[in-house]
């Protein structure tokens, strides 16, 4: 009974095409027209949604602080401060720690990395949409 359920899973339905060879089809097109797009190429980093918020509320503004951020995102302190992590042992993001008179700030940058990498990722989710239509 196992093996009968894990061959209807790994099937594709009637009539419909494979998850995978979508995929494929949109790689293929990407590379006939000299784009290099690949969904599995995508920066995991920056795809993951608060991550993408971060890099792209940076993007448009010159440094934020982590209260701003927080604001912004309505996220919590701890989902925050975890993902601004990630992306600051990334080189993405800076983080700069000081005190404004007796309280203590953190204020976040986008990198030079940060935004080169912004957009390598908006270009290969474009490229993915485009060939996505065009199918």
């Amino acid at each position: 009974m196992a093996k009968q359920s894990a061959l209807k899973q790994s099937a594709p339905r009637k009539g419909r095409v494979a998850a995978t060879d979508n995929l494929r089809a949109v790689g293929d097109r990407a590379a006939a027209n000299n784009e290099s797009v690949h969904p599995a190429e995508v920066d995991r980093l920056i795809h993951e949604r608060l991550r993408l918020a971060i890099v792209s509320a940076l993007a448009v503004n010159e440094s934020l602080t982590f209260n701003d951020l927080k604001a912004l995102l309505k996220t919590t302190d701890g989902n925050l401060s975890v993902h601004a992590r990630k992306l600051e042992d990334a080189a993405y993001i800076s983080c700069e720690k000081y005190f404004d008179g007796r309280t203590p700030k953190t204020e976040y940058r986008l990198t030079t990395a940060g935004r080169g990498a912004l957009e390598r990722y908006l270009n290969h989710m474009e490229a993915l949409i485009r060939a996505t239509r065009e199918r």
